[in-house]
């Protein structure tokens, strides 16, 4: 059992992050040429960075079954990615869970590029109790309820997915940010691929657009030890860390009730009020 430590509002998981990491963040300088890769845990993240790196090497996959995910695409905010990155020449490909008031200042003033990734927030629920409950790096939530509670006042990793998808969509309309969705990347792979590529610069042929598709499908990613964080001792996080449960759209409504998706709605309603219809692909 570990609980959070909080910083500035927002709960970290005690195992993961070191508070003197985190206070130093606002200070880490951002690049030019660095494309960070962005989301509220559990919306697609780690299929976003493997399409990327295949993006990257043009198909080949032997980069990414090679070197460990965590290592091509080191998290900012870990105490083992923030010191690879300070020290890493070149483009980096940076990976955060960060939200808005905590992420590098440096970056605002920047040309990076941003990618950020949304899922339906009930599906990313759902998808973060199965995660949580597996292992221990936080308090294991008892029941899907007991979670559903915390996730709606934000008191899970990161806080708020409200205010977490609010603050970093307040940035859609700046040409280094490409706003993504899971859905709409389950829906259309390769269409969403070619978007990618066309706002990174990259040109890719359809062969090469192929492997693409091919080594980041959840299968080929499920396979891949340095992608399906298999490499993680059981002992370390418990019950081993189950990243890819079934990666689709829509399992919430497997899981709500009645009552929670009712819950959900009107808090939804409430809390993302003001966004253009049709921006969230689930609805």
């Amino acid at each position: 059992m570990s609980a959070y430590s909080w910083f500035e509002g927002i709960p970290f998981s005690t195992i993961l992050f070191k508070k003197e990491i985190i206070e130093k963040i606002h200070k880490f300088v951002i690049r030019d040429e660095d494309t960070v890769i962005l989301s509220f845990p559990k919306s697609g993240t780690n299929w976003l960075i493997e399409t990327v790196c295949l993006i990257q090497t043009k198909g080949n996959p032997k980069w990414i079954q090679s070197v460990p995910i965590w290592d091509r695409s080191p998290w900012i905010e870990t105490q083992k990615g923030y010191p690879q990155l300070i020290n890493k020449e070149g483009p980096r490909l940076i990976s955060s869970h960060l939200p808005f008031h905590l992420f590098p200042k440096s970056f605002f003033r920047s040309k990076a590029k941003v990618i950020y990734i949304i899922r339906n927030p009930r599906d990313v629920l759902v998808s973060g109790y199965f995660f949580h409950h597996n292992t221990n790096l936080t308090d294991n939530p008892e029941s899907l309820g007991t979670y559903f509670e915390c996730f709606l006042k934000g008191n899970v990793p990161y806080g708020s997915w409200f205010e977490h998808t609010r603050d970093w969509l307040s940035m859609r309309e700046n040409d280094n940010f490409l706003l993504l969705s899971y859905e709409d990347m389950k829906k259309n792979t390769r269409g969403t691929i070619e978007k990618i590529c066309n706002f990174l610069g990259k040109k890719l042929e359809p062969d090469e657009l192929d492997l693409v598709i091919k080594y980041s499908s959840f299968q080929a990613m499920e396979e891949n030890k340095m992608s399906n964080y298999s490499l993680i001792k059981k002992d370390e996080i418990t019950n081993g860390l189950v990243l890819m449960r079934k990666g689709v759209a829509g399992d919430w409504k497997n899981h709500f009730t009645v009552a929670h998706a009712e819950t959900f709605d009107k808090v939804f309603q409430e809390k993302m009020a003001g966004f253009p219809p049709g921006l969230f692909a689930w609805e």
